[in-house]
């Protein structure tokens, strides 16, 4: 089983089209959404967790890139600078996936990796920056 995490751009064009349920029922493949923001007559974007074999995977990308969407990898990961948080919780608050949460009675701000989505709603919610956006090491189209 091949999984890789990938983020759509949709142009307005293409917007109102079920272009990714294409993925499930014409190239086999199996995928979760972790983040959208899609809404008529405007551009839309999606974090997509897509899951099939390598083949159906390579395909469903192209037949994205042929519908005008803008394919890219989620090599990216958010990181917190531990230094700088306060512990606020401005993050918590738009953190769509729970990634980030308060831990209480401590009154902390705890982040799960393994849940972050990469949306970069954090990034831009944080007071003293805390929280960035650092490459990694993936490589996802082989």
């Amino acid at each position: 089983m091949y999984s890789k995490i990938l983020k759509l751009r949709f142009p307005i064009t293409e917007v109102q089209k079920p272009i990714v349920c294409t993925l499930a029922r014409e190239f086999d493949l199996v995928f979760n959404i972790l983040n959208a923001g899609i809404l008529p007559r405007k551009e839309g974007f999606m974090v997509l967790e897509v899951s099939g074999s390598k083949k159906n995977f390579k395909e469903g990308v192209s037949y994205l890139k042929r519908q005008g969407v803008d394919v890219q990898n989620a090599s990216q990961e958010i990181k917190r600078i531990e230094k700088k948080c306060t512990h606020c919780g401005a993050c918590t608050a738009v953190c769509p996936t729970g990634a980030l949460a308060i831990k209480r009675p401590q009154m902390e701000v705890v982040f799960d990796q393994t849940k972050c989505s990469v949306c970069q709603l954090c990034v831009t919610a944080c007071p003293p920056r805390a929280m960035e956006v650092r490459p990694t090491n993936q490589l996802f189209f082989e």
